[in-house]
């Protein structure tokens, strides 16, 4: 299945890298939830040194060559880039990330190496996704013991088995999680904390502790019929392309996927790649409001995917024990502001399969079964300082998606190494010593380069972007 775009050729990435201006306090950095420098790295590429530029990338982002693949680069560090204001098209720093990190991967060139001493103290990291690993990472980096204890088979979490294969191979991300064991990390899968060792075992061996839990189980629809063999979780299905022999993957001739984010998305592309004759994405809002981005949007209909706006499912068509369609209804907005359904609109999709995608479950009980005391907020999500990732018991720390609700692999990242900056000064105190990008992480930008310093949601920042793209700044400011 091919990628959903190529890799720059060697002249291509030096074309591409002479176009940057090299910006001064570039608002590309400040767009990039792990805080790559940038201009630095393309600078690298643009004088033939790709190694040095891998080496910019992944020691802000250990999982650069994942990222490079699957962020929102147009919203994010592209959709800050200054040469908008020159009405130009922006640097395509996704694509140039991409040629610097699979110059060193190809060839097995290590550009981090594990620190020559160690400060002798052990944290554990609950979780081998992408916070998990980014925390184990920079912790590693900062001279700690660190041992991962990873519940699934093999390590990676999201990017092992959630993401469209079409984006991103699952061998990439296992080649990544041997990154981090590099730097000496130990990484134990098959050990589920709560049944395998408890939370008070870890507490007992460990002076720090970091949950990277991510979130648990597709919610469910409510509806009949939704336990019908074909009706499927959408994470489920690709869980299943990731793990199972592609063309043994079995798919229906009429697939429906409800929901209208990302994850829907990648359920619908992914099921008219591998063979679908019809998909349609069921949503019960509007086109405008549909939470996954306007360009994953563009590349679900240019794979022939058809959409059915204002509609939600009632019941599931059974015939004979299989799925034989979806019962719909037709949706709008009450005078009192809420989605309702239109009386008498009810219709019927044939399909024979569906697939759900329409948010995660928090991992709640299995938080508190761990650490009782720990403080969770009211929808689930796992109280933390956002800055530090410092939660009520002072020597937990948390990121990822169990304490943002849900965003993107490189918000992970950050929030990961966020949490190993938090450790880290726990640990030591003032004698704590910082890595100098450690100022740029977690800062999120709008897309003319101000800084906030709290983390804002993808969708968030695009919205910012296409508002600003209206409102021309004239000249490069920054450049």
């Amino acid at each position: 299945m091919a990628d959903i775009q190529l890799p720059m050729r060697q002249i291509e990435a030096r074309v591409e890298a002479n176009r940057c201006l090299y910006c001064f306090d570039a608002p590309c950095i400040h767009a990039c939830p792990t805080g790559i420098d940038v201009p630095a790295f393309i600078r690298k590429i643009s004088s033939g040194n790709e190694i040095g530029a891998a080496k910019t990338i992944l020691e802000a982002n250990i999982l650069g060559a994942s990222c490079a693949r699957i962020c929102p680069t147009k919203v994010l560090c592209e959709g800050a880039c200054v040469l908008h204001d020159r009405d130009e098209k922006p640097i395509e720093i996704g694509r140039l990330q991409r040629h610097a990190t699979d110059f060193v991967n190809d060839r097995g060139i290590h550009v981090l190496k594990p620190p020559m001493k160690k400060n002798g103290k052990r944290v554990a990291v609950v979780g081998s996704g992408p916070a998990g690993l980014g925390c184990a990472a920079e912790l590693a980096q900062l001279g700690y013991e660190v041992t991962v204890f990873e519940k699934s088979k093999l390590p990676g979490g999201l990017n092992t088995y959630g993401i469209a294969y079409y984006k991103l191979k699952p061998q990439l991300s296992l080649d990544e999680a041997e990154l981090v064991k590099d730097l000496g990390v130990e990484i134990r899968c098959g050990v589920e904390v709560g049944r395998d060792i408890s939370g008070e075992e870890l507490q007992r061996d460990f002076q720090a502790i970091f949950l990277g839990l991510g979130l648990g189980d597709g919610n469910r629809l409510g509806i009949d019929g939704e336990n019908l063999p074909e009706c499927l979780d959408a994470l489920d299905f690709i869980k299943q392309i990731h793990t199972d022999v592609l063309h043994e993957i079995p798919v229906g001739h009429q697939v429906v996927v409800i929901g209208g984010g990302n994850t829907a998305i990648d359920a619908a592309t992914q099921s008219a790649r591998l063979g679908a004759k019809r998909v349609t994405m069921v949503y019960r809002r509007g086109e405008s409001q549909m939470s996954a981005y306007e360009f994953e949007y563009d590349k679900a209909k240019h794979d022939g995917v058809h959409f059915l706006f204002d509609s939600m499912p009632m019941g599931v068509v059974e015939v004979a024990g299989h799925v034989a369609g979806i019962r719909l209804a037709r949706t709008r907005m009450s005078t009192a502001g809420k989605l309702e359904m239109i009386p008498g609109s009810e219709f019927t999709q044939e399909c024979d399969m569906i697939l759900k995608a329409v948010g995660q479950e928090k991992q709640t009980e299995m938080v508190r079964g761990i650490f009782p005391s720990l403080a969770i907020e009211a929808n689930g999500v796992v109280t933390r300082d956002q800055l530090t990732g410092a939660t009520n018991i002072p020597h937990v720390f948390v990121g990822g998606d169990c304490a943002n609700g849900g965003r993107e692999v490189v918000n992970a990242v950050g929030e990961g190494k966020k949490a190993a900056h938090g450790i880290h000064t726990f640990l030591l105190g003032e004698s704590a010593k910082l890595p100098k990008q450690a100022s740029r992480i977690g800062v999120d930008a709008s897309a003319s380069g101000c800084g906030l310093h709290h983390p804002i949601r993808a969708h968030e920042l695009e919205a910012q972007w296409k508002a600003n793209r209206t409102t021309k700044i004239s000249g490069a400011h920054r450049g």
